[in-house]
């Protein structure tokens, strides 16, 4: 069993399978996390086989644990289900809406969080793919989602070969706020981020870049303007597609 506190993203895998009965014990204890109107607004599609992965894996930019993981989980916001129910119940939904997409995210990410939690405790590492959300038509298209439903979370998940070394986290006070929101001013930007930006690997990934501030990569390399707008287009036409818009 894992500590939160020890918690690492694992992108490396053993070749042991992870037996049908522990996921879907997994699965299915995660279903007691919180859930709005206790409607379970999400769906989790569940790929093994080296077919299955090889599909996902350009969505995810090829990143090798995508079809190295012996499992891989794309959790989706779901109103389809809950649709069909009040569809076949003489009720009339009104479900198709940006409202509805994001109380269905949220109740998928609860989930999610939930499960690696889970897993976790159980011996498991995982990786959480931020990517999901950059090529969503790419992932809809692969696992033939239907309307009313849209991807949000995808993780890899099998045991660890490998123990990564924890990864820095900003001080509590950078995030907790007291009855108001604090905006930081530049003096507690400083104390928030200069022990950040004194590791070793971070000052080495400013030098390589040829940039003058870690600040730097994230805007102008990792997560840029352009490409967020870019994905931001992108992501509002596939939720067009999917009918929450």
């Amino acid at each position: 069993m894992r500590h939160i506190n020890t918690r690492r993203s694992i992108r490396r895998y053993t070749a042991r399978d992870i037996e049908p009965k522990l996921l879907n014990r997994l699965l299915k204890d995660a279903a007691r996390t919180q859930t709005m109107g206790n409607l379970q607004l999400y769906s989790v599609i569940v790929t093994r086989t080296a077919e299955g992965k090889a599909a996902l894996a350009p969505a995810h930019f090829n990143q090798p644990m995508v079809t190295q993981a012996p499992v891989v989980l794309t959790i989706c916001a779901d109103f389809r289900r809950t649709t069909a129910w009040a569809n076949c119940r003489e009720a009339d939904p009104g479900y198709d809406n940006f409202l509805s997409f994001m109380n269905a995210a949220t109740d998928a990410l609860l989930y999610t969080q939930t499960f690696c939690n889970l897993a976790e405790e159980a011996g498991l590492g995982l990786c959480y793919l931020g990517t999901t959300l950059y090529q969503p038509q790419a992932i809809i298209k692969a696992l033939q989602l239907p309307k009313l439903v849209f991807p949000v979370a995808t993780l890899t998940v099998g045991w660890p070969a490998e123990e990564p070394p924890l990864t820095d986290r900003l001080p509590m006070e950078s995030f907790v706020h007291a009855e108001s929101y604090l905006d930081p001013t530049p003096k507690d930007i400083d104390r928030y981020y200069s022990p950040k930006e004194a590791l070793p690997e971070n000052q080495e990934f400013v030098r390589i870049n040829h940039k003058k501030t870690l600040a730097q990569i994230f805007t102008d390399i990792r997560y840029t303007r352009k490409d967020n707008e870019l994905m931001s287009r992108s992501f509002l036409d596939a939720l067009r597609q999917q009918g929450f818009l």
